[in-house]
């Protein structure tokens, strides 16, 4: 009882912190946050299930929420594009699933490789689904563990690359002012460009995580 006290109350404060200017320290916990429950959504998609108990859900119309949900949702357009990118992720890293060393420097090689020319929403939106297919593959393995040395491995991401990028934008919520294109065609969206560059920047964590192999 006492930790599920704890973890409301944690859960409060990050929630409280999209509301005003965050702190390094709430970017990264909001980071997280928002990383559990883009798993989760991603493994009920899948129709497997997680245990996750410092996840609490977002109250409906919070920003937590609202966050949350522009994030999915401008994943399931990058993953419409071309949604081979986003599935099997380790078996295109060449990975084994039994270590958790292999599996969170493979997911660091990729998110470095994404974001070495420069950080854009887009990109982000790929690191949380290169993530949760990870986080996926590892449930559909039998090593559920594995996803919470994954969204702690996101967090650090978060807080040695990003976490100064969000601050100047004012924090997550910035993110509310993408607008998903309702163009079918996706030409001119920056979703498109987006993916085009993490097709090269996979192509580049391949060379880099294979020859250790």
């Amino acid at each position: 009882m006492e930790v599920l006290r704890r973890s409301s109350v944690f859960a409060a404060e990050i929630m409280d912190a999209f509301d005003r200017s965050p702190t390094d320290k709430e970017l990264v916990a909001q980071a997280k946050a928002l990383g559990r429950e883009f798993v989760h959504a991603r493994l009920l998609r899948a129709g497997l299930a997680w245990n996750a108990p410092e996840r609490a859900a977002p109250a409906p119309g919070g920003r937590l929420a609202e966050v949350c949900a522009v994030l999915l949702r401008l994943a399931d357009e990058l993953e419409l594009i071309r949604p081979s990118v986003y599935r099997n992720v380790a078996r295109q890293l060449n990975i084994s699933l039994q270590s958790e060393t292999v599996v969170t420097d493979a997911f660091l090689a990729v998110a470095a490789q994404i974001f070495s020319a420069g950080i854009t929403w887009g990109k982000v939106v790929a690191l949380y689904s290169v993530a949760a297919g990870l986080a996926v593959d590892c449930v559909r393995q039998a090593q559920p563990a594995m996803v919470h040395a994954l969204v702690d491995c996101l967090g650090e991401f978060v807080r040695k690359t990003l976490a100064s990028w969000l601050r100047r934008r004012g924090g997550w919520t910035d993110v509310l002012k993408c607008v998903v294109s309702a163009d079918p065609g996706l030409r001119s969206h920056w979703l498109v460009a987006a993916l085009c560059s993490f097709g090269r920047f996979l192509k580049g964590a391949f060379f880099v995580l294979l020859p250790e192999r």
